[in-house]
């Protein structure tokens, strides 16, 4: 039998530090708690690609009163169907 620490248990092995949340998949009552909590668990220089079905304007908002300048973002895909997004923590 394996045990897994709590330390393991949180483990970041993407090379390029990049880790990725796709919103549809997360009922909307849920969404912006889970997105918060995913960016919570990011280490300094470490960025989440935020994939979701529309412009999140009051998510942005809720993120800069939350982070301020320790998170970064800039879209990488801003269409009607579909959003991505970059978020970076500063280190």
């Amino acid at each position: 039998m394996t045990t897994v620490t709590p330390a393991q248990t949180h483990l970041h092995l993407r090379a390029d530090a990049t880790y990725p949340f796709d919103a549809r998949g997360v009922a909307k009552r849920f969404r912006h708690a889970a997105i918060f909590g995913a960016l919570d668990v990011l280490q300094g220089g470490e960025a989440m690609e935020f994939i979701n079905d529309h412009d999140p304007l009051p998510l942005l908002e809720q993120l800069h009163n939350r982070y301020g300048d320790h998170l970064e973002w800039a879209y990488l895909e801003r269409g009607p169907q579909m959003v991505r997004i970059r978020f970076s923590k500063k280190g």
